[in-house]
């Protein structure tokens, strides 16, 4: 809602409880949960265009109303009032794409949610590791007993073959990879009706399909998980399951861009490991199966990973393992032509970035979508909130700052409209309610980086 003419205090009253139906129930009036800030320029996430000179009023971990900020002196006693002006505020960010606990480190994997909030980033959806340890970091998360973003977690399905791979066995210590509930060997015999409320039982909000499965058990892996009311996420190709058996099985969220290029393969790979490039070549111009892929994408609501950030990292890494099947700038043309062609395409990282470096990775996902994609720095920032709360489900909570939703926003001093760069710029983040000013953020040092994974 947004007022336009001065109006009086009881029929901006009148306005305000107008607003209260629209909430999520059991939202408390008690001023003495009551925050105020006062003055920003608003970017709400849904795209529209930048409101000055708002006020954002909390109550407790919900936001109550936002209107003009020269209308809300008959709400300010008893609040705790925070001065925003000169500011911008935009929703928290979303990086759809993350591992905390793939080998489980808790220190390091506290610090690099830390950098998160402190940085902007109010959710993150991770894509498959220890569920044990992200159930319990999920936890501290949500009950503020640790400075992190909110974190929604995949619990794994793939082929046997797959369970060769060192990673699973780091994310099952203890237990046998394949054979626990979050990291699952899936073969035509599997209970799958089990199989996915095992799953459910960790705590995940989704399943993800990783590799080495044909097309005809990815797709029934998806009808029961969304029997069951579980998301799902996969990569864009499963090997042997191509891009287009993937995309079809109805899966909710593909990851990695450059993999739909296996489409276009004189051969579909049989298995994730050993798999070769993609065939660069054949993107030199339009290329009708893309084309084709990006269209049935659309017209299913299929959002896009796009993942930028790890094809740039992927080539800096001196002899890196695997081998990166794709160049940056393959990933930016196929990105650039599903963007174009209307597939949503949310923002996510797939690697925290340096240690060192005061902000997280989410900020260069951003810089690649703007300056190698052809976004709008407006595409930019709704990729990064709006749709990254599609990604999880979440979209009636977060994503957008609106009355009922969470109170999940944060304050940078430059206008990331003019360059996007401004949001490595954030001087407040507030999670369900909560202040994180970035002055009281405290760096990741060193020795919590020991053991980095």
């Amino acid at each position: 809602m947004w007022i336009r003419s001065p109006l009086s205090k009881s029929l901006l009253l009148g306005f305000v409880l107008t607003c209260i139906p629209a909430l999520a129930p059991g939202i408390s009036a008690s001023p003495a949960k009551l925050s105020v800030y006062r003055g920003a320029s608003l970017i709400d996430g849904t795209g529209a265009a930048l409101k000055r000179d708002v006020a954002i009023m909390v109550d407790g971990e919900r936001i109550r109303a936002i209107v003009p900020d020269a209308q809300v002196a008959p709400f300010l006693r008893g609040a705790t009032v925070v001065d925003a002006h000169g500011l911008y505020a935009l929703p928290g960010l979303i990086d759809s794409h993350v591992h905390l606990a793939t080998a489980p480190n808790r220190r390091y994997a506290e610090a690099l949610l830390r950098r998160d909030v402190y940085g902007g980033v109010t959710a993150v959806r991770d894509m498959a590791g220890d569920a044990r340890l992200l159930a319990d970091l999920s936890r501290g998360a949500l009950l503020s007993e640790i400075a992190a973003p909110d974190i929604y977690y995949a619990a794994l399905m793939a082929g046997p073959e797959f369970f060769k791979d060192p990673r699973t066995a780091d994310s099952t210590r203890g237990a046998v990879p394949g054979e626990v509930p979050w990291m699952r060997a899936v073969t035509t015999s599997t209970d799958l009706r089990l199989a996915v409320a095992e799953a459910r039982g960790t705590g995940a909000t989704a399943i993800k399909i990783y590799a080495d499965l044909p097309g005809t058990l990815v797709r029934n892996i998806v009808d029961e998980a969304h029997r069951q009311n579980l998301l799902v996420w996969a990569h864009a190709a499963v090997f042997p399951a191509s891009p287009r058996e993937v995309i079809d099985s109805g899966v909710d969220v593909v990851s990695h861009v450059c993999m739909l290029a296996y489409q276009a393969s004189e051969q579909m790979p049989r298995a994730y490991h050993g798999r070769a490039p993609v065939e660069e070549a054949k993107f030199t111009g339009d290329n009708p199966q893309m084309d084709a892929i990006f269209a049935d994408m659309k017209r299913r609501g299929t959002i896009l990973d796009a993942t930028l950030y790890v094809y740039d990292v992927m080539w800096r890494v001196p002899n890196a393992q695997p081998r990166p099947y794709c160049t940056l700038k393959l990933a930016e043309k196929l990105a650039a032509d599903a963007h174009r062609a209307g597939v949503t395409i949310s923002a996510g990282t797939d690697a925290p970035g340096d240690w060192n470096d005061p902000y997280p990775s989410l900020d260069r996902e951003l810089s690649l979508l703007v300056h190698g994609t052809g976004f709008s720095p407006m595409d930019a920032i709704v990729s990064a909130t709006r749709i990254g709360a599609m990604t999880i489900g979440k979209s009636r909570e977060m994503g957008t700052i609106e009355p009922g939703k969470l109170a999940n926003f944060v304050f940078v001093s430059g206008n990331p409209l003019d360059d996007i760069a401004n949001l490595r710029s954030v001087t407040m983040t507030v999670k369900r309610g909560q202040l994180y000013r970035r002055s009281a953020y405290r760096p990741i040092s060193k020795d919590e980086a020991q053991g980095e994974f």
